[in-house]
């Protein structure tokens, strides 16, 4: 099995106030689908209220993050999927509950994980 990383940035969630609970129940049926068949490994949206800090290698701590970088944003899954199918068919059944497209990325192998 390989672990995937399904994503969205915040600002790719163009959905008015009146939708928002339908689709947070549509998103959370969609995660409680995959820890029904094993698959789930965590998920959760990232405060965007709350400054990302990079700290450096030294311990100093600065506001935002890799220059070179976007902010990351938004909300995500990690998921234990048997292929890159699958994880596409998973990223697939988030885009519709999230009302948007999803990116999928594959965590590297780990031999200690």
């Amino acid at each position: 099995m390989t672990r995937y990383l399904i994503s969205f940035p915040s600002a790719a969630m163009d959905v008015s106030e009146d939708e928002l609970p339908k689709v947070a129940r549509d998103a959370h049926a969609v995660i409680q689908e995959a820890r029904d068949v094993g698959a789930y490994i965590f998920s959760g949206g990232l405060n965007d209220d709350v400054e990302p800090v990079l700290v450096a290698g030294d311990g100093t701590v600065t506001p935002g993050t890799y220059p070179e970088s976007k902010e990351l944003s938004g909300g995500f899954a990690v998921l234990d999927l048997p292929s890159r199918e699958a994880a596409l068919e998973w990223g697939a059944k988030i885009a519709v509950a999230c009302r948007c497209s999803q990116e999928v990325r594959e965590f590297q192998f780990d031999p200690l994980t």
